[in-house]
Order: C-alpha cells, then sequence, then structure tokens
C-alpha cells in the first residue's frame, strides 16, 4: 500500500471513529435533573451535570426542584427526567406505585450514607437550661416557656420546614399529633433554607435554645453541634406515617403521635430516561454513593466559601478522586479528569 492510501486509509478510520463517537454520545441525548433547594442536592446536581456531560456525552440542563413539586412533576409529566436526592419517606406510596406501574426507577437506594431526619436542639439550649440533658422530645414539649417565640416570648417556638418542603407536612401533623399548639407552641415556618439554617445559626452563636426540625449529613449539624433528640415515643407504623403524617391535614385530621421514620433518600429517573441513557449510566447512578463524612466535609466547604453547587462539584470532583472514580469506568474518568 503507497503512502498515499495509506493516509487516506487513516483519514477514513479516524472519520469513522469521530462519527461513532458522536453517535454514542448523542444517544444519551438531552436530560434534564432537577437542582432542589439545599447544599447537597445541588452538589449532587452538579457533580451529575459534570460527569454525564464530559464522560458520557450528555446534554444537561438543571432545573429548580424541591421535593414535592419534583416528584409530583416526575410521576404525572415524566419531567424532569432525574432527582439525584428524592427523600422518599415524604412520597413513600405515591413512589412506591410510580416503579410498580412504570413511570419512575429507583436507580440508587442510598446516595448518601448517614443519613438521618428529625428534631434538634442546640448544644445553647442545654447550657442554658440544664434540665434538657437527656430530655426526651415529649418531655421537652411540656416546656414551651424554655424556647421563647420572639412574637409572643409567652409561647414556645418550633421550627418546622419551609413550603415545599416534605418534611413540611410532615412536622405540622406532629405539631397536631403531640397537641403543641395546645401546649403553649407555636409552629414557626422559616420561609426558606437560608431562614431555616439562619435561625439556628442566630441561636448557635448567641447562645440561645433552640428546637425544631434538621436532618443530617449537613454542615450545620457538624458546625454547631446540634442534638438529636429521642421522641419519648416509638414510630407508629407506615400506615400512621405514610396515610396521615406525611399528608395534608385535610387528608388526614387525627395523626398519632410518633417518632420519625428511618430516613430514606432514592435517586430516581424517569423509565424513559433509564431506556434512553442506556445501561452505563443507569450504572454509573446505581454505584454513585456520596459517604457520609465526605458529604459532610464538601458541605462544610460550600458553608464556609459561599460556594455554590457548581463551585462545589470541581472541589469535589478534584479532591476526591478516591470516591468518585469507582462509580465509572476508567475510560469514563480520564474523559472527566480531563474535564476538570
Amino acid at each position: 500500500m503507497n503512502t498515499f492510501k495509506k493516509i487516506i486509509l487513516s483519514a477514513v478510520i479516524a472519520l469513522g471513529f469521530t462519527a461513532f463517537g458522536g453517535i454514542a454520545n448523542a444517544a444519551c441525548g438531552k436530560v434534564v435533573v432537577a437542582s432542589q433547594n439545599w447544599a447537597s442536592a445541588e452538589l449532587m446536581a452538579e457533580v451529575d451535570k459534570f460527569i454525564l456531560e464530559k464522560g458520557y456525552g450528555c446534554e444537561v440542563e438543571l432545573i429548580p426542584g424541591a421535593t414535592m413539586p419534583t416528584f409530583t412533576s416526575m410521576d404525572e409529566k415524566g419531567a424532569p427526567d432525574m432527582n439525584p436526592e428524592q427523600w422518599a419517606n415524604a412520597v413513600y406510596i405515591p413512589l412506591i406505585k410510580a416503579v410498580e406501574e412504570g413511570r419512575l426507577v429507583i436507580a440508587n437506594k442510598a446516595p448518601i450514607t448517614g443519613l438521618g431526619e428529625g428534631w434538634w436542639l442546640t448544644p445553647g439550649s442545654i447550657e442554658k437550661h440544664p434540665e434538657l440533658k437527656g430530655m426526651t422530645a415529649v418531655e421537652i414539649l411540656e416546656h414551651p416557656e424554655w424556647f421563647p417565640y420572639k412574637e409572643d416570648s409567652s409561647k414556645g417556638a418550633f421550627v418546622g420546614c419551609p413550603a415545599g418542603w416534605g418534611c413540611q407536612l410532615a412536622n405540622a401533623q406532629l405539631f397536631r399529633a403531640f397537641e403543641m399548639e395546645k401546649k403553649g407552641w407555636v409552629l414557626v415556618d422559616p420561609g426558606s433554607a437560608a431562614g431555616l439554617d439562619g435561625s439556628i445559626s442566630k441561636a448557635a452563636e448567641s447562645g440561645n435554645p433552640w428546637l425544631g426540625y434538621y436532618w443530617n449529613p449537613t454542615s450545620i449539624v457538624g458546625k454547631y453541634g446540634l442534638i438529636q433528640l429521642d421522641f419519648g415515643v416509638p414510630f407508629a407504623g407506615r400506615e400512621n406515617w405514610d396515610k396521615c403524617i406525611t399528608v395534608a391535614e385535610q387528608d388526614c385530621a387525627d395523626p398519632k403521635p410518633s417518632a420519625w421514620t428511618e430516613s430514606e433518600v432514592n435517586t430516581i429517573i424517569t423509565s424513559k430516561f433509564a431506556k434512553q441513557g442506556g445501561k452505563k449510566i443507569v450504572k454509573y447512578i446505581g454505584k454513585r454513593t456520596y459517604p457520609g463524612p465526605v458529604m459532610n466535609g464538601m458541605l462544610v466547604w460550600m458553608a464556609d466559601n459561599q460556594a455554590g453547587g457548581n463551585d462545589a462539584a470541581i472541589e469535589f470532583l478534584t479532591k476526591h478522586e478516591d470516591v468518585w472514580t469507582k462509580w465509572v469506568s476508567s475510560g469514563v474518568a480520564k474523559k472527566v479528569k480531563a474535564g476538570l
């Protein structure tokens, strides 16, 4: 074969590989991922965006989301394609139904380790009222005077969840179940994720008492040493939790007192995306697990640097190769590293 023919053949082969690569990448297509309104969810969405784009050739669009609206949209409209951090307890029954009926897929049953939801105290609460040490939530509810509500100091303040979060309904129903209003409490809506964090930060840094809902892993729990409470009552069963605690008052007006259910977070995707993305992408999502200490460390970094999910994703991918390279093939890892 003469030199000219070798050059032509090489060019054809190269073009063929390029075209094949383009077809392979195009198979993933456009992917819409929910970026929910708290730090860990933002981080996960941005990491997924980077890896899917650089490693698998997808075209990823991030859209704002929140627990309930995002799930409802995925279930009813088939969009977005993916929710990296779906707190499953808030949607337990409809999620099972959606999976059974083939609309949604639980692609990862535990994308973060070391999870926990419930009611928490600031250390300053115990410093001001040493009697609190070792007390259960049920016992503390008898003393609203220890947590004065700023707009009416004769009442106690219990800080719940912002509107749109699944935990908003759960805290409102537990507030009714424990008859907290009758005992002198006010259920405070913090307004936003920033409002919830701000109420904790202000109380912790001033040494004032604070009682309310939060979850782990988070930078707030680690930074301020929040203390999770034992409810003092057993978990009252899935029937009560799924059909009463996690629904609106008009759908269940008689919730039973209960400890918080065991926390469960999933990554969910639409059935359409499971087929469109292919086995390799579904496998990546299934292997994508953030160790709790790593996630907490990233969230502290985000808070300290006032960083958004995009910057945090770069930080994570740069500093924690030992974690994320286990989620993908060596070829995909090489592409992701080249994109950093």
